[in-house]
Parts: C-alpha cells; structure tokens; sequence
C-alpha cells in the first residue's frame, strides 16, 4: 500500500475506535489493537510493515518526551530506592527468566537472550494509556520505572545480538556497555536540556519556543546514538529537565499552545503504535508454519507467566530495601498493591522496537536465526498484556481496595491558597509600583479575599464529605444508619444556592462583573447618575459606543484607564503568584504536577487578561 494510503486507513481507524471505545467501556487502546488484529485478516493489509528504525527515531523519542514532561520530579527523588532497582535489576532478571524459559522450549541460548531483552521492560506508553485508574503514588512509580528501565534493556539486546553472531562478550566489555549507555545517555539529556534552556531563555516567539521544544527529543535521541549511549534514557532525561524549567524560559502563550498540540500529536502516534502492534501480529502468525505456532503460542503464554511471577516476587524480595516515607500500610494492603503493580506492568512499543529491530538472516559477524520466533513471541506478549492485563486492569484496582490518597489533593489546595494569600499581602506594594488608583486597587483586594474565602470553604466541604463518608461507612457496618443522613439537603444561604456570593464568583474563580477580570464601569451598564442608556454614532466612523452616560468625564479617570491599570496590576500579581508556586515546588511542598496544574490556570487567566491580539 502507499503511503498516503496508510495514513488514511490508520487515520480512520483511530477515529473508529474512538467512537467505539466509550460504548464498549473499553480502554481505547484495548479497541485499536482489536481492530488490528481485525485488519490483519486482509492480505494486503497484513503486509503494512513499519520499518523498526520508525518506531525507535520517529515514535518513541515524541511520546517518551511527553511522559517525561508530564512526571514528577519529586516522586522520582522519592522513590528512587524502589525505582532503581526496578528499572535495573528487575530487567536483567526477567530477561534471564525468559532466556530460560525459551531455552526449555528449544531455542537457541543467543535467541533466547534477546527474547528476554525485547519482553523485559514494562513501556511507559502503555502505562500512561491503562494506568490511569492506578492510585497516584503508584502510577507514578511504576511510569518512572517505564521510562528509564529501557537503558537496561537496550544494553541486554545488545549482548545478545553480539553473541548471536559470534563476538566477543567479557565481563569488562558488558560492564563498559552499562556505563556508556546510562552515563553517556545522561549526558547528552543533559547537554540538550543545557542548550535548550540558553535558547529559549533567548527568545520570546511562540512558534520559535515550541519548535525547539519539538526538536529537543530528536536532538537527545540523536546525540545519545552517536556516541552508542541510550537515547531513550537521554530523552527521558531531557524531558524532565526542560519539565522543570519551562517556567521560568516559556510565555504563557507557548504553554497553552503545547499543551494542547503535544497531547494530541501523543495519542495520534500512540494510537497507529497499537494498531500497527495487531497487524504485526496477524503478519508473524502468516509468516511461521503451522507446526511451530502451536509451540510457539505456549512459549509466550509461558513467558508472559514469567514475566507476571517475576515481577511480584521482586517486589516480594527488595521490600525490605524500599525506603519508607509514611506510615507502614497493613499487611494485605501491601500485599494487593503488590498485585495490582505487578498486573499494571504491560509491554508496549519498547518491546515491539526490539523485537523488530533484530537482524534477519546474515549479518555483520555472522548469521542471526530466529528473528520471527522473537517477534511472534514478543508480539504475543504484547498482545497479552494489553487485552489481559488492561482489561482485568480496572477489577483488580477495585479489589485491591488500596486507601484513596488525598495528598495531590491537599496540595493543591494548599497551593492555592498560599499563592493567593502572598498575592494579596503583596497587593498595596505592586498598586504603588504600578501606578493603581485606589479604586482599582480596593476592587481587586475585594475580589481577591472573595476567591480565598471560596478556597478556604471548598476545602472545608471537602474533608467534611470526607468524614460523612465515613460516618456513612461505618454506620452501615454497624446496621443502624443515621436517620440524618438521608433526605436532608444541605441549607443555602442567601449568598447563593452554593455558598459562593452571587454576582461575585462565577465557576472559572472569575467575577461576574467582567471576562476575564475586565471591569465594566457603572456608566458602561447605564446606571450612573440615573440617565437611560443610549448609543452614539460617530459621524464619518464605524466606531459605536453602546449604553454611554452623559455624566461620564472623559477628561478625569476614563473606563480606559481604569482598565488599563487593572490589567497592570492583575499581571503584577500573576507574576507574584507564580513566583511564590515555584517557591513552593523548590521546597518540596508541593508535587511537580500540582505545579503544571495551577500554572495552566494563570496562564489561562493571564491569556484572558491580555487578549487573543497579544497571543504572539
């Protein structure tokens, strides 16, 4: 087929299983692989093959950057004693229990090597699409693992081509492999990561910040490849270094523009990745006899098994080295989150780029047999974990009952109120630097206090629900439910029908006075001094002032000017409240992604209070 042929069928069928999804309650990348397999019944389009250097330069450096972007650094500081050992030791030992495994089933040891290389490390793109549902702190964890896990892997398929084709392997040798590509990938995430931030602290322009930010996972990748480090570990590395400081080098504008081309650019990739992942499977099944298929889907049953085993015994094993940041959980909650982790541990393009990427027939050294078992096993296991695992997914959280962790939330709030607190402490110094009448000023302090009051009252329902809820959990223990809890609704005040002041807090924390914090001047609305509203044309012109008053003095303070320092001033403590939320992020107080949320917020707020002619 042609190219543009593919593209559209891949295009349709990714807007297929968009529509499809929500009605089967399916994950979407569950119903993309399913209609690959479908596809695949068709000749020709069973021989849509994607070159692996695609997958490995186009693919993964795209969606490996995002994931990057949107992990939080603290989490990985957190946990990096159970995050190290998982990424790292885990990989070899699973890649070993594989190479064991496929040598009890007859294939050659070299063979089995690089099956155990290709299987070995969960993927964090098929994390970040199923593991939605997991607790935070486990998500978390488990898709920093994905994201530097590769390294190990990559390193462990490199061993194993070598041997496969009669080189030389020494303890030194793999040794030298480990630090060149952990080191050496560091290094050139860290050299781009450098370069980027002295470009875009450089530049204003939106296009200008957002092509290089698109250019830096390529950038990384590339380096990393030239001097034979792991570009996918300089990606993630690059990733999240420009994560934290995009702040401070990135305008508002460039944020929100990225923050809505990123996410769509990731799923488009994403979901060609799993529609191409069924149709690759339909393709090695086609390509080996039948007599080997019957044994060759027992040794991938036999390894996803495996990989399930090893990965919960792991955990099993190095608890007592994972370091403890709270209080100790009770044993059975320890015990199903071990289960649930060891489930939400899928395979996805990582495996599928090594698998493809092993050499057919003769190469450099010698001769490599046994690439269509490495795929059709590596394949299957994919196939596995994403419509066994992803789809028993979504019980096992329900019953591994993990308690609901309230902290992303308590940060936020904490967040939220701090910046504004430090915004309104600041208001009468930045007033005087800003050249703010006094009005201006008191109507913005007003306006402040309102939506700090707002915060302080949600927080408040909040972890009163909290405490209902479990009030209502434990009167249903008990059998006597309280007669109170059912048939009463809460009272409202004259305020509102939901405790928030009418006409001052509308639902986007904005009040009902002006969009986006513009003020509408009493002669604007008609009510100053009693005089009708009535609209004036300007002879000659097609400028037309609508609901003017006549006693308004163009001459004294005009709507225009109290506009314009309003506007002042809002920035002013925009820039306050950002200035004090990084604060925060430095100290530790509050998460990464607590951070990205919150500075989404006034960048939205501050692209209002600019206009869209300011967007460039």
């Amino acid at each position: 087929m042609e190219g543009l042929e593919v593209t559209v069928l891949l295009g349709l069928t990714i807007l297929t299983g968009a529509l499809l999804a929500p009605r089967l309650r399916l994950a979407l990348p569950l119903v993309l692989v399913i209609i690959g397999l479908a596809l695949g019944f068709v000749p020709a389009l069973r021989e849509i093959q994607l070159p692996p250097e695609t997958v490995l330069l186009l693919f993964l450096p795209v969606m490996l950057f995002w994931e990057s972007l949107t992990t939080s650094l603290r989490a990985i500081r957190r946990d990096f004693r159970y995050i190290l050992p998982m990424s790292t030791l885990l990989v070899v030992v699973s890649a070993f229990a594989v190479a064991g495994i496929g040598l009890l089933f007859g294939l050659p040891w070299e063979t089995a090597l690089i099956l155990g290389a290709a299987v070995a490390p969960p993927d964090a793109t098929a994390v970040a699409a199923l593991g939605r549902l997991l607790p935070r702190r486990m998500f978390m964890k488990l898709k920093a693992e994905s994201l530097t896990n590769d390294g190990t892997a990559l390193v462990l398929y490199a061993i194993g081509i070598s041997l496969a084709v009669g080189g030389h392997i020494t303890p030194l040798s793999v040794t030298w492999s480990v630090i060149v590509s952990y080191l050496g990938g560091i290094a050139a995430g860290v050299a781009v990561a450098a370069l980027a931030f002295l470009l875009l602290r450089a530049v204003s322009s939106t296009i200008v910040i957002n092509t290089a930010l698109l250019l830096v996972p390529f950038v990384a990748f590339l380096l990393a490849e030239l001097i034979t480090a792991s570009g996918v570990l300089a990606v993630v590395v690059a990733g999240v270094i420009i994560a934290y400081v995009s702040p401070t080098v990135t305008t508002a504008q460039s944020r929100r523009q990225a923050e809505s081309a990123w996410p769509f650019g990731v799923f488009l990739l994403n979901g060609a990745l799993f529609v191409l992942i069924g149709l690759e499977v339909q393709y090695v099944v086609h390509q080996i006899s039948a007599g080997a298929i019957g044994r060759l889907v027992l040794v991938t049953l036999a390894v996803w098994v495996a990989l399930l085993i090893v990965r919960y015994l792991f955990q099993l094993l190095s608890v007592p080295f994972y370091q403890r940041t709270g209080p100790r959980p009770p044993r059975g909650v320890r015990a199903r989150s071990r289960v649930l982790s060891t489930f939400a541990g899928m395979r996805g393009a990582v495996s599928l780029a090594i698998a493809l990427s092993v050499p057919a027939g003769a190469v450099a050294g010698g001769a490599l047999d046994g690439r269509d078992e490495i795929v059709f096993v590596t394949a299957g296991v994919i196939l596995l974990s994403l419509l066994v695992q992803g789809t028993l997914l979504p019980a096992i959280v329900r019953w591994a009952r993990i308690p609901a962790d309230q902290g992303e939330v308590e940060e936020y709030e904490l967040a939220e109120r701090t910046i504004s607190g430090a915004a309104l402490s600041a208001l009468d110094d930045l007033a005087v630097r800003f050249e703010v009448s006094d009005d201006v000023r008191d109507r913005i302090r007003f306006e402040g206090y309102q939506m700090l009051e707002y915060a302080n009252a949600r927080t408040l329902a909040r972890e009163q629900a909290l405490v209902d809820a479990e009030v209502k959990a434990l009167d249903e223990m008990l059998g006597q439910p309280d007669p109170l809890a059912a048939g009463t609704e809460p009272e409202q005040d004259a305020s509102g029908s939901d405790g928030i002041p009418s006409g001052g807090i509308g639902s986007d924390g904005i009040g009902s006075d002006g969009i986006g914090g513009e003020p509408i001047a009493a002669d604007e609305q008609g009510t100053a001094g009693g005089s009708a509203p009535r609209r004036t044309l300007i002879e000659g012109a097609t400028l037309q002032m609508i609901a003017t008053s006549e006693d308004v003095d163009l001459l004294q303070r005009s709507p225009l000017v109290r506009h314009e320092e309003f506007t002042r001033l809002k920035l002013g403590l925009l820039d306050r409240k950002r200035e004090v939320l990084l604060g925060l992020r430095r100290s530790g107080t509050v998460d990464d992604l607590v951070v990205r949320r919150i500075s989404a917020r006034l960048d939205l707020e501050q692209l209002r209070l600019q206009g869209l002619e300011d967007f460039d």
